[in-house]
Formats: structure tokens, C-alpha cells, sequence
């Protein structure tokens, strides 16, 4: 049976062990929380099969005060990574000298008060990059916002998948979700577990993964991720965008 890891915020624990997110004893969120001084503020997210020690540069500066590899996020609180608006030239690169990983240099243009997740993926001789901007919306109830990223690799197409949910009776949550593709958030429950389960779209066996969603907080916004190989070891991940 092919190991599958299971990433909360920095990869964590085996796929059929019980999941835990370390924001666990953290209090909701307000739309006043914490102050951009209009800046906007960026993760990292790495979804590049094979990937550790990677480091981010802006404007050839240093973003990351530490190196992540595949599952890892940077940085682990959402709002703690400010970068100036306009355009800047972003760098994600192996820090080893030995490294056979290919560093990704682009561009892109941030707008203050916003937010960002940047997706590194695909494999580390060919890694490509996804800039999705978080539309967070703040719930005013005791709800969370979940959505749901698809990333696993494969040298040959895959078929887009379902995600079910164990708390909504084994419904489907997110529908049709293409490789590299990330969803809108749904309201979610916040302060409760659940199992996602991802098929190949229209089908409902076998399971290509679950994703053990640990009790999180109300008010916040989060990301599960479907990475790694699929002939391989696969990754799933759940971290916090708000």
C-alpha cells in the first residue's frame, strides 16, 4: 500500500492517523483583526513533487524566513507575509548548492489590502506557478470558508475529481475539479471533524484519497490540497488563508 502523507499547515502525519491543525486554540477573526497598512499580504504553497528546502525571494530579497518543501505552506500564520503592492519579481528556488531543482523567477502584480496564495507544482526539472488571489469573505455567523485545490501530478492527463463530505452525508462539495485548478470557498462548520473524499469525477470508487479536516476555527478562511504523485506517494494538506 503506497504511503500517503497528511500535511496541516507543515506536513504531518500518516493518512490514516487522526489529523490535528495547530490553530486550533486561535479565536475568530474580524474584519479588524490585523491591519495591511495597504500592503497585500502572500503564501506559498508547495505542491512541486520532490521539492524541500525551497525559499522565496521578492525583488531579490528574502520572504521566507525558513525553507519548505513538498505539503510545506509559507507562512504558516496567513497574514504574516506583507509585500509592498505593484509589480514584483518573485523567486522560489532550492537553497542547496547541489540542488537539481529548477528555480521559477516571475512576475506579478499585487494589489494592497489583497491576498494571495502562490501554488508551486508539477515536478521540481519543470516547476510552474499559480497565483490565485483569496476572495475572503468573513462569515458573520459561526461558519468557516473552505475550498478545495487540486494539484496531484501525473506524466499523462488525470480526470477531474469529485470531493465528498463525510459531515454532509457523503455529498459532494466541490464538483468536477480539474488538475491544477483551485475552487471558490463554500461556508463550511466550523468545530467539527470531517473526512473529504476525493474520486475521479463521476465515479464514486475507488477512492483516490481522503482528507482527514480537522475542527477548525470559525470565521477563517482555509485550503485542502490534493498533491503529490499519483502513481506515487500522495500529499494532502489543509492550512489557513485568513
Amino acid at each position: 500500500m503506497k504511503l500517503i502523507k497528511i500535511t496541516i499547515l507543515i506536513l504531518g502525519v500518516a493518512v490514516l492517523s487522526p489529523t490535528f491543525l495547530s490553530c486550533s486554540r486561535e479565536t475568530p477573526l474580524t474584519a479588524s483583526t490585523f491591519e495591511l497598512n495597504g500592503q497585500a499580504t502572500v503564501q506559498v504553497y508547495s505542491a512541486t513533487v520532490k521539492a524541500s528546502r525551497n525559499a522565496i525571494f521578492v525583488d531579490g530579497n528574502p520572504l521566507s524566513g525558513s525553507v519548505f518543501s513538498l505539503g510545506g505552506i509559507f507562512p504558516a500564520t496567513a497574514y504574516s507575509a506583507k509585500v509592498d503592492p505593484g509589480t514584483r519579481q518573485f523567486l522560489i528556488k532550492d537553497t542547496t548548492a547541489t540542488t537539481t531543482q529548477v528555480p521559477i523567477t516571475f512576475n506579478e502584480s499585487l494589489e494592497g489590502g489583497k491576498s494571495y496564495t502562490i501554488f508551486t507544482y508539477d515536478t521540481t526539472t519543470s516547476v510552474k506557478q499559480k497565483t490565485v488571489l483569496n476572495n475572503i469573505v468573513i462569515p458573520t455567523d459561526t461558519t468557516c470558508m473552505l475550498r478545495f485545490a487540486n494539484f496531484i501530478y501525473r506524466t499523462t492527463a488525470l480526470p477531474n475529481v469529485d470531493v465528498y463530505s463525510s459531515r454532509r452525508g457523503n455529498t459532494i462539495v466541490f464538483s468536477n475539479v480539474a488538475t491544477n485548478a483551485v475552487t471558490d470557498y463554500i461556508p463550511y462548520a466550523a468545530g467539527k471533524l470531517d473526512t473529504l473524499s476525493i474520486f475521479a469525477t463521476g465515479t464514486i470508487t475507488p477512492v483516490l484519497v481522503k482528507i482527514y479536516v480537522p475542527s477548525l476555527v470559525q470565521t477563517r478562511s482555509y485550503t485542502s490540497v490534493y498533491t503529490g504523485s499519483y502513481l506515487g506517494t500522495k500529499v494532502t494538506s489543509t492550512f489557513a488563508n485568513y
